[in-house]
């Protein structure tokens, strides 16, 4: 595990301090080792840096950038079965110096080409220069577990593991991209392939960038999509074979992760997801398995009593940490700083807390990430499909045209209740499309477009984005599972897997996230609804085999987002803060805003109304980041 940084500059720019810089800022991804080199070719000067986390072979042999013959390789990840992989070159006549993953990466490419991504079970992001083609290729994982960005203006291309190594480079411009701004403003993250600055990409999952050194001419190509294992025919399996070779699927994606010379522990919250990993892992040793739990003071939030009922029931060696508004004080000023564009989950303050809990004890944690995608675990997937069937067609353009004519603010007795004015301008739209993916991407708004058009003072178009799929979705084999793949797509991709590898990385361990392995992720897109929801039930066959491992007396409870009490704390312990970054002063030095318009959502926030909290924080957080990366307010 580790952060990889570099460029290709034909103009020859940039050079070895800036490689260095570009590369040692990302020391909290790898602080065991790093490595920097700038190869000279006759068009262009090629960067490859590298700080290490060691995980798989602690010598000195793992170091990067790693050449072998024409290739030369920095890599960020795992590459679980390499012993595996290893074996078949060692059959081609290929000996080994090491005994990492990153050698069998490289000779796999060169006994295989791209071909060799065809092997590989991990997370990935590595860039390879190829001399003897006289080209570099940047690649990220299937599921998009680590993050890879590059900025190309024509004659440059930078990249990084974070955008905090571009911007050490002095002629990267740092301009805002607006569009993507009204993006975050919306979801509370960026969906891919955008950023927050203006020519500057997220490599996206599954996915190539090849540029030719005498061409100049970057080219993005796909090696993998998890539409096409959508588009696959339903399985005919009957329900215990499915349930059979899920759980086998699940054994093995558990076990590949436990690969590692250092200790490795389970993030534990109490919900299925998590518990089937640690219930697994667990049962096939004999040693306790690390279990790490964020609690809150706050009893209504706070599921770490669920969490340990289950770690005593499995006989895990049980760690939690109970935190409060203090807490989250103290993690508040380093968001910025660990998600380096505006970000505002509202489960980056436990997430980044539970990391900090276990680098005590592990140097590896698995997450539990996908789970509610794969096995149709959230509600939106159950509301879209409702909210655009339960009424006729015709019915539902007929309620949206009419809800046009009224202002929600005037409806007497709903227009207290919570939220109010942005659900009915959803279920305006919701009605007025009446697709379910759709409907999806309405609920996963905080902020409509013409929210953000009121507290922006203008109105900004979007880009297009993985929620706006329709034809691409036309052969999808099942309605359920439409909205699985669009969720893949954007919420994990771009928010869950963000959070845990920047909260992760940020106190020097790695988060692993065993449900994203490919195979059980391709065999579950052929699994029908009818077995995904069963009888009312979400995650059937997740929970029928969690069941064999835990009574379902100590699972079955209403699901609880794995969120912090933000409502609570910013009315009380952290109103200062809200109120010293979403005063008029430093909204207008953003200058990014309408101060007046989010002055009066403040004040009905801080003074009981019914408004999301979710609103403010985004603003919130893009003020934070706006203070750190632009300029000080």
């Amino acid at each position: 595990m580790c952060g990889i940084a570099g460029f290709i500059d034909f103009k020859k720019r940039a050079d070895a301090d800036m490689l260095g810089r570009m590369t040692d800022v990302l020391a909290h991804r790898g602080p065991n080792d790093k490595g920097y080199e700038v190869l000279e070719h006759p068009k262009a000067s090629v960067g490859l840096g590298q700080r290490r986390l060691s995980i798989q072979d602690l010598s000195a042999l793992g170091h990067q950038p790693m050449h072998f013959e024409h290739l030369s390789l920095i890599f960020n990840g795992e590459i679980y079965n390499f012993k595996e992989i290893r074996a078949d070159l060692e059959k081609l006549g290929y000996a080994f110096r090491s005994s990492s993953d990153t050698e069998v990466l490289i000779k796999g490419y060169h006994a295989w080409k791209e071909k060799v991504l065809d092997h590989c079970i991990g997370m990935f992001a590595f860039v390879l220069f190829d001399r003897r083609e006289e080209k570099v290729i940047l690649c990220r994982d299937r599921a998009g577990v680590k993050p890879l960005y590059y900025y190309w203006d024509g004659s440059t291309l930078l990249f990084g593991s974070e955008l905090k190594s571009l911007c050490e480079c002095p002629f990267f411009p740092k301009q805002i991209d607006v569009k993507s701004m009204s993006l975050f403003l919306q979801y509370s993250y960026i969906p891919g392939p955008y950023t927050i600055y203006a020519d500057t990409r997220k490599l996206r999952p599954g996915h190539l960038l090849e540029l030719p050194l005498n061409t100049a001419v970057p080219e993005e190509r796909e090696y993998w999509n998890v539409l096409n294992a959508y588009r696959q025919p339903l399985t005919g399996l009957s329900e215990q074979d499915v349930l059979q070779h899920t759980e086998e699927l699940m054994q093995s994606a558990y076990q590949y992760r436990m690969v590692a010379d250092v200790p490795v522990g389970v993030f534990l919250s109490g919900g299925y997801d998590s518990a089937s990993v640690a219930a697994m892992l667990q049962s096939g040793t004999s040693s306790r398995i690390k279990t790490f739990t964020i609690g809150y003071k706050e009893k209504q939030w706070d599921e770490s009593a669920e969490a340990r009922k289950i770690a005593e029931h499995l006989g895990t060696d049980h760690h939690e940490w109970i935190i409060g508004p203090e807490d989250a004080r103290s993690v508040l000023e380093h968001l910025p700083e660990i998600y380096d564009e505006p970000f505002a989950d509202n489960s980056t303050v436990p997430t980044t807390l539970v990391s900090k809990l276990a680098s005590q004890h592990v140097k590896v944690a698995l997450s539990a990430d996908g789970g509610d995608e794969i096995f149709a675990g959230y509600h939106k997937f159950g509301q879209s499909l409702s909210y655009t069937s339960q009424l006729p067609r015709g019915v539902q353009t007929a309620l949206s045209t009419m809800m046009g004519w009224v202002n929600p603010e005037v409806i007497p007795y709903f227009n207290k209740k919570y939220n109010f004015a942005s659900r009915y301008e959803k279920m305006k739209l919701i009605w007025a499309s009446g697709k379910p993916q759709e409907a999806m991407k309405y609920i996963a708004q905080y902020l409509t477009e013409s929210e953000v058009a009121r507290y922006t003072g203008k109105h900004l178009e979007n880009y297009k984005t993985n929620f706006d799929l329709n034809g691409e979705l036309s052969a999808v084999n099942d309605p359920l599972n439409r909205l699985l793949a669009v969720d893949y797509k954007t919420f994990l991709a771009d928010n869950n897997l963000v959070k845990v590898d920047r909260a992760t990385m940020s106190v020097s361990i790695e988060g692993r996230e065993p449900m994203l392995d490919h195979r059980l992720v391709e065999f579950l897109a052929q699994v029908p609804a009818s077995l995904k929801v069963k009888n009312n039930t979400n995650k059937y066959i997740l929970k029928q085999i969690v069941h064999k491992y835990i009574p379902p007396a100590l699972m079955d409870r209403p699901k609880r987002p794995f969120i912090a009490p933000l409502q609570e704390w910013f009315r009380d312990d952290l109103k200062e803060q809200m109120q010293y970054y979403l005063s008029p002063e430093r909204l207008n030095k953003t200058g990014l805003f309408d101060a007046g318009q989010i002055q009066r959502l403040l004040q009905q926030y801080l003074s009981g109304g019914k408004v999301s909290h979710q609103k403010l924080w985004n603003i919130l957080v893009f003020q934070l980041w706006y203070n750190r990366w632009i300029a000080k307010l």
